[in-house]
């Protein structure tokens, strides 16, 4: 009996091995709480993570914002900013090609510009009217010249599509509809020029 309280701690004797740990123990609890909080605040000035790029679309960064009066020159595919006219397009549906000037204006404001080859077949334009029917700030027009069948245009960024099936179709939409490259985000997208269809 005598051998095993030789091997055995007193309850004095563990008290004060807890005492010399109790030191180490709290300054490793403070230790990781700073690393943790330092970590936390990294994150929350980094901002949050953009998401991934769309597959095929391209930035066109730091486009002008000037209003003129004057017609713009078109190209075959819609501008993506740049110098426009003062009123905007309303969003809506369109069967017939839209003013450059305006439709642009309304890139200012958030919206996003479906633009399709005149010649789409009927179904496929029925299948882009259904898929924007409702949205407020999108313009869906034809736009004669168009290089591609369907073009996806938000200010500063652009994406062609070989078919309406695509399915970039919908995260374009999804993304760029009053999106993060908007200038005047909040800005309305009606009582401008124009008459939609729907």
């Amino acid at each position: 009996m005598g051998s095993r309280r030789k091997y055995r701690k007193t309850k004095k004797q563990k008290e004060e091995s807890k005492s010399r740990w109790r030191p180490i123990a709290l300054w490793g609890i403070l230790i990781v709480a700073v690393i943790g909080l330092g970590y936390l605040l990294f994150l929350s000035l980094r901002g949050p993570i953009p998401p991934e790029p769309i597959a095929g679309a391209v930035d066109h960064e730091h486009q002008e914002r000037d209003h003129v009066e004057h017609e713009i020159e078109a190209g075959d595919l819609p501008p993506v900013g740049g110098i426009h006219n003062p009123a905007w397009q309303n969003c809506g549906i369109y069967d017939e090609p839209v003013s450059v000037e305006n439709a642009v204006h309304s890139l200012e404001h958030g919206a996003l510009w479906l633009t399709y080859q005149p010649d789409l077949p009927q179904e496929d334009i029925d299948y882009l009217r259904d898929r924007v029917r409702g949205e407020d700030f999108v313009v869906m027009s034809p736009y004669p010249g168009l290089k591609s069948p369907v073009v996806l245009t938000a200010w500063e960024v652009q994406l062609e599509l070989d078919s309406v099936n695509d399915d970039r179709l919908e995260e374009f939409v999804d993304r760029y509809q009053q999106g993060p490259t908007t200038p005047e985000r909040g800005a309305t997208c009606q009582d401008g020029v124009g008459t939609p269809i729907q």
